[in-house]
């Protein structure tokens, strides 16, 4: 039915479509679906640091150690926020010219070359910028339960600041910023070797520099408090979502199979772990079934972009049955104090989810390999950024560690980690009952 239009009225309609003109043309440009998506992200991979996983390590330490965690947590999470405002996103995102291969921008310093007007794709630069500082947050605070209950407070700021800015930056832009290892092919998708395998090695190579925690392997060191784990494994889980699917960078079917099977992965791992530890010590665990859940989404996040659910579900199980056999063989055959299982959980989940990333991408529902590229060739490229990204995490973190060990001192004293670090070193404690 045609309805007339009332007289006077066509010169207002033409005026309001031309209005409309200006975000028709932009639509290409700016996508505010995208940007959206990506604005809920971020919140997400931040919720995952504060509160999700300061609750979940602080649940897991001795009760005269539960504030010293959550305040490594939270001083983390500041000052990785201004080191990537001033310098960092420049180092991992920019680009490096003749040495870009391996680093980038040393000149975007303040971020001085975004506007508002800036764009990464089809979203605002600093909607991705402020995407990407949430996962150099999230990094260096994992290496935190590698060395919890005995590193002094003022080393652990020092060796973070350097781990993010040599380590941690360099190895982001080999990967994602226009480095060698993108270059070459590696499938990383969420951080399975920028986040998960770094943070990982970096925990490990910390525990055995600052050495066992007094009593280790010879007096029980329950965590302290369950239900603060479990709450904190509960809102990692959900941030989870925003770290792997909003690494599609757009609100699209990537990111909808990135989600589907990065529930899947946890479940599966969660499984895994519960029914392992339940053959072995005839119980199962809140403990083992959250540890479970962590070690299921760190190894599906390289591969949560790339594989369909059913792998997913093979990745999840694997997750959950090596990295419950690591975690074993890390404290009780090496006897290595890995305070809070960082390596056996991110490291070994880091390593198997980036290999089985170019094992699955062209099999199961995977999105397909690159032109030219066959299933062997794509899993010996990433081992090689898995390789890569270990041995130069490990020796970079040693020599960190031996700097900061130079000038400030690593380890608070025998009596100071016997009386605990919350008093010690923040004068206060976690409990007044």
């Amino acid at each position: 039915m045609n309805l007339p239009i009332p007289k006077g009225y066509m010169p207002s309609l033409i005026m309001l479509f031309a209005g409309l003109l200006p975000s028709i043309a932009q639509a290409d440009e700016l996508n505010g679906a995208d940007t959206a998506w990506i604005l809920t992200s971020t919140a997400l991979v931040l919720f995952m640091t504060l509160p999700g996983l300061a609750l979940f390590y602080a649940g897991l330490v001795r009760v005269k150690n539960v504030l010293s965690v959550l305040m490594q947590c939270f001083a983390i999470t500041c000052m990785a926020s201004v080191i990537w405002f001033a310098y960092g996103y420049g180092l991992a995102f920019g680009d490096g010219g003749d040495m870009n291969q391996w680093i980038g921008s040393f000149g975007n310093f303040f971020m001085a070359d975004i506007t508002r007007d800036s764009m990464s794709g089809t979203i605002p630069e600093t909607v991705f910028a402020m995407f990407q500082m949430t996962f150099a947050i999230i990094t260096p605070a994992l290496v935190v339960g590698g060395f919890a209950e005995r590193m002094k407070f003022s080393a652990m700021l020092l060796f973070s600041a350097i781990w993010l800015s040599i380590v941690y930056a360099p190895v982001c832009h080999w990967v994602w910023g226009g480095g060698w290892l993108g270059d070459m092919g590696l499938l990383d998708f969420a951080g399975g070797t920028v986040v998960h395998v770094n943070a990982g090695v970096a925990a490990i190579v910390a525990a055995m520099v600052l050495g066992n925690r007094k009593g280790f392997g010879k007096v029980a060191m329950p965590p302290h408090n369950m239900t603060m784990t479990l709450t904190g494994a509960s809102m990692l889980w959900v941030g989870w979502f925003g770290f792997n699917a909003g690494s599609a960078l757009a609100a699209n079917g990537d990111a909808g199979m990135a989600m589907l099977v990065t529930h899947i992965g946890a479940a599966a791992g969660s499984l895994a772990w519960m029914f392992m530890e339940w053959v072995r010590h005839g119980k199962p665990s809140v403990l083992g079934i959250v540890t479970g859940m962590v070690a299921g989404l760190g190894t599906i996040t390289p591969a949560s972009g790339f594989v369909g659910p059913v792998a997913a579900l093979i990745i999840g199980l694997s997750a959950g049955v090596i990295c419950y056999a690591a975690t074993g063989f890390i404290k009780r055959k090496l006897k290595i104090d890995d305070s809070l299982d960082v390596f056996p959980v991110h490291g070994v989940g880091g390593v198997i989810g980036t290999l089985f990333a170019g094992l699955f991408v062209g099999t199961l529902g995977g999105v397909g390999l690159a032109e030219g590229m066959t299933t062997g060739g794509q899993v010996w490229v990433q081992f090689i950024g898995v390789a890569a990204t270990f041995v130069y995490c490990a020796v970079v973190t040693w020599v960190i560690l031996k700097v900061v060990d130079a000038i400030v001192g690593l380890r608070v004293n025998e009596d100071e980690e016997t009386e605990g670090l919350d008093i010690v070193l923040h004068d206060e404690t976690g409990y007044n009952i």
